[in-house]
């Protein structure tokens, strides 16, 4: 197990664990979904997606071959959001960025893990 992946995995796991619980009703996830023209049961989903993509990486920390797997699961969804971003709602590249980042820090965690499945 790299230390990298387990600093990693520990940032997606708390971060997409708070970000697949604001989608359960926090007002501005409410707000945004509105704006990106999605209903609140594919708000419902996403939370649900991400809850779920946070605890598979976590843990991924003792079991490594669901660190691979949460990695997959966080990228498909950042690709998801990056998409609706650009070409759904036409964002400016600046609300790509965190989406984005996030993309980058899934899949060199799906890199470290390779072997693992």
């Amino acid at each position: 197990m790299h230390i990298l992946s387990v600093v990693l995995q520990s940032i997606l796991g708390i971060g997409f664990l708070l970000f697949g619980l604001m989608k359960f009703g926090g007002k501005q996830m409410v707000d945004e979904f509105k704006r990106y023209r999605l209903s609140s049961s594919a708000r419902v989903f996403t939370g649900l997606v991400e809850v779920i993509s946070a605890a598979i990486i976590i843990i991924g920390i003792w079991i490594d071959p669901y660190a691979e797997l949460g990695g997959l699961l966080i990228a498909v969804t950042m690709i998801g959001a990056i998409f609706t971003h650009l070409v759904r709602v036409k964002d400016p590249a600046s609300k790509v960025m965190m989406p984005f980042i996030l993309l980058i820090l899934a899949i060199a965690v799906i890199s470290l893990n390779w072997n693992t499945l």
